[in-house]
């Protein structure tokens, strides 16, 4: 064998020994396509779970609930309410009114009057009157202010029937006095005699109005004639429910009432910590009739 094809053949093998390295090489673009491929596969994908799992646009926020703006704004001066000749008629020997303790005169007024007509022998003649008013704002969370002071009305009204030693209870429905009326009649004995009570609850509007007169025949004086108790206390209950009415412009607040969205409501309204007309009521009839039997004693 020649050096010349000597020398060919070792090339050639060499050629050979490379062959497949190369081949492998060749081999190994198409894998790292494939792999690319599957990365940008991937990628895809993950965007795509990335989009899904945005939220989605926010919905417009809902609008906030509106109420009926209360008629009544303000309440007249508790001790103003009654005529003059109404309260000489009801309460002959009072020098003036006692107006109640209120920490927002806007919403809650009171005002009471007592007297003691002494004849000395013949006995005395004992009155005691009270007018009570409170007034609710209509608010977006609990309702309008007539709702309100519906609600108001009729526990007020419980509350009077269910008075600790009432005798004798009636109760009777009030035309003509506000949007609705009805006054609790009932007698009370206590130890300087026997007391004829009469309480009218009112509401107008937004305002709820209570009305307390008893009377009582005290150092064997008679005792007073229920029936005419009654129509004094309907006569001061619509005096002041038209005192309520006066304050505020005749007619509430100008008219058409508009839509509200007051989020707070009166004191009162919200469950202050005040007590309520009946209670004070109650107390101050009780403080009366002790001063009663003191001056006849």
């Amino acid at each position: 064998m020649s050096e010349g094809t000597m020398q060919r053949r070792a090339q050639c093998d060499q050629r050979a020994k490379r062959l497949p390295r190369v081949v492998c090489a060749a081999a190994a673009v198409p894998l790292m396509l494939v792999a690319a491929g599957c990365s940008s596969d991937s990628g895809s994908g993950d965007a795509k779970d990335k989009a899904a799992d945005k939220p989605a646009a926010s919905k417009s926020a809902s609008p906030t609930p509106t109420v009926e703006a209360a008629a009544y704004a303000k309440l007249p001066e508790p001790c103003a309410v009654l005529a003059k000749k109404t309260l000489k008629d009801l309460v002959p020997k009072a020098d003036s009114g006692k107006e109640g303790a209120s920490n927002d005169t806007a919403t809650r007024g009171s005002c009471s009057w007592d007297s003691l007509d002494d004849n000395g022998v013949d006995g005395s003649q004992f009155r005691w009157l009270s007018v009570s008013m409170l007034r609710f704002d209509s608010d977006a969370t609990r309702g309008a202010g007539d709702d309100l002071a519906h609600d108001y009305y009729t526990k007020q009204l419980q509350d009077v029937q269910s008075a600790e030693g009432a005798k004798s209870l009636k109760t009777t429905p009030v035309s003509g006095t506000g949007d609705e009326a009805s006054v609790v009649r009932y007698d009370l004995k206590k130890k300087e005699g026997t007391f004829k009570q009469q309480t009218v609850v009112a509401r107008v509007e937004n305002v709820v109005v209570t009305v307390d007169y008893n009377g009582a025949g005290l150092a064997g004086d008679e005792t007073p004639d229920a029936d005419d108790l009654v129509k004094d206390a309907r006569k001061a209950a619509e005096e002041a429910v038209a005192a309520v009415t006066k304050a505020n412009g005749g007619g509430g607040t100008g008219g058409a009432k508009s839509p509200s969205q007051s989020a707070s409501g009166s004191a009162s309204a919200s469950g202050s910590t005040s007590k309520s007309p009946s209670k004070e009521s109650s107390k101050a009839s009780s403080k009366a009739s002790s001063k009663a039997s003191s001056k006849t004693s």
